[in-house]
């Protein structure tokens, strides 16, 4: 049995000071209070969360970050330029660069990671590769095998668009029933989009696998919209409300631009919402409604997406700021909300961890509450100022996997980058 010693723990009723954490097998054992710190036990400093999660990932996507801002564009170019790095990419350089992303996630605070797959080029030696990046980092991975079999409604896939297709839905099917769960891994599923899944494929992406969480992404740009309702006469929302997509397992990814109707389909019918914020404004997306679907009873959710930026704590208080521009209005969610959306790792089909508990993963991340941001913070303010540079420890499963910024197996995670990315 091994213990961890927090200076202070977000816990479930509250922050609590000088908590020991006992864990078992990978798990918390115990969380109890303590005057005196037992001999031998793990020191964690500041302020200790349970572990982040990243419920929106496209790992290949790292390698676009500072490289698409030079003629300004829009959304559908910057997808060109994605569209050029999945060309080349391999099962043996895709594996290089996703450790070094996951890694990047794990000195960031992030546990465990939803990678929305859709890169498959003709079989599963990706999610292979993905598997074993995440379990290199040593962080969580659920595989969100995405379904890709139009290049837009009513258009064929199109150049590198056919390494995204199975090209029948009973193809992909097929082939996601080969995919296998571990003790690190979880396989889920994913509708890439109204544009990439005709509308008579929707319902047997939606029910093939009933009991693991289901992902899509759903009205980033007005562009898909107008087009779903020209071609059906129904939003994105109601065409997947149609096709039974919209369910407790269920998470929409964005969100943007979503009418009132759209709303109260998803909060009525528990469909999660997964906002990524440093993306949606990188690619000039919009700010969607967070605190409606949230009161409508949609639960969110938080990703870095495109990987902009790989820092969970600037994406949970985006949503608050976001929501402040929006709205013009302060407090439109509270830091234990902004919290609570950073650690729903029910989202990605993990319900028992992202809580300091009896039973759930020893997931742990301890950020510094005196450095030069988070210096006079009230702690349970910290999300407020804290950023992915104050992640002190990161502890997956019991076992510390960061420190101060650098891979506890891996190193310099710089390096790592800079090695997997031309």
């Amino acid at each position: 049995m091994k213990s961890f010693w927090c200076e202070r723990a977000w816990l479930p009723d509250g922050i609590a000071s000088r908590v020991l954490v006992r864990v078992d097998g990978g798990r918390i054992a115990s969380v109890s209070g303590v005057d005196t710190i037992p001999l031998g036990v793990e020191r964690l400093y500041g302020l200790v969360f349970p572990g982040f999660a990243n419920a929106h990932s496209h790992a290949f996507h790292r390698a676009l970050r500072g490289r698409t801002h030079g003629d300004g564009g829009t959304f559908w170019t910057w997808r060109d330029r994605m569209y050029a790095v999945a060309e080349r990419l391999t099962p043996e350089s895709y594996l290089k660069l996703a450790r070094a992303v996951y890694a990047e996630m794990a000195v960031a605070g992030v546990t465990a990671v939803g990678e929305f797959h859709y890169l498959h080029h003709g079989g599963n030696e990706m999610a292979e590769a993905l598997r074993q990046a995440a379990r290199d980092a040593g962080i969580r991975l659920t595989l969100l095998d995405a379904c890709y079999l139009a290049g837009g409604i009513g258009q064929p896939v199109r150049g590198v668009q056919e390494r995204f297709s199975d090209g029948t839905g009973d193809r992909w099917l097929d082939r996601v029933a080969e995919l296998r769960g571990d003790d690190n891994t979880k396989i889920g599923a994913a509708i890439h989009s109204v544009r990439a899944v005709p509308r008579e494929t929707l319902s047997l992406v939606a029910g093939a696998f009933p009991d693991r969480p289901l992902h899509v992404h759903l009205s980033e740009q007005p562009a898909e919209n107008e087009a779903c309702l020209q071609a059906y006469g129904l939003t994105p929302t109601e065409l997947l409300a149609e096709a039974g997509a919209l369910t407790p397992r269920t998470t929409a990814v964005h969100g943007t631009h979503l009418s009132t109707r759209d709303i109260s389909l998803l909060g009525s019918t528990r469909t999660g919402v997964c906002f990524c914020p440093t993306t949606e404004a990188d690619l000039a997306d919009g700010i969607g409604p967070a605190r409606e679907l949230a009161d409508a009873g949609s639960p969110l959710s938080l990703g870095s997406d495109q990987h902009a930026v790989i820092d969970p704590l600037a994406e949970a208080r985006a949503l608050e700021h976001n929501e402040r521009l929006r709205t013009g209005e302060r407090g439109r969610f509270a830091p234990a909300d902004l919290v609570a959306a950073l650690t729903n790792h029910a989202a990605i089909g993990w319900p028992e961890a992202g809580r300091i508990e009896a039973g759930a993963p020893a997931d742990l991340v301890a950020v510094r509450v005196n450095s030069i941001r988070t210096a006079g913070t009230a702690p349970e303010q910290l999300i407020m100022s804290a950023t992915a540079s104050d992640v002190a420890a990161v502890v997956v499963g019991g076992r510390v996997v960061a420190r101060d910024g650098v891979h506890e197996q891996l190193g310099d995670v710089s390096r790592l980058l800079v090695e997997a990315i031309d």
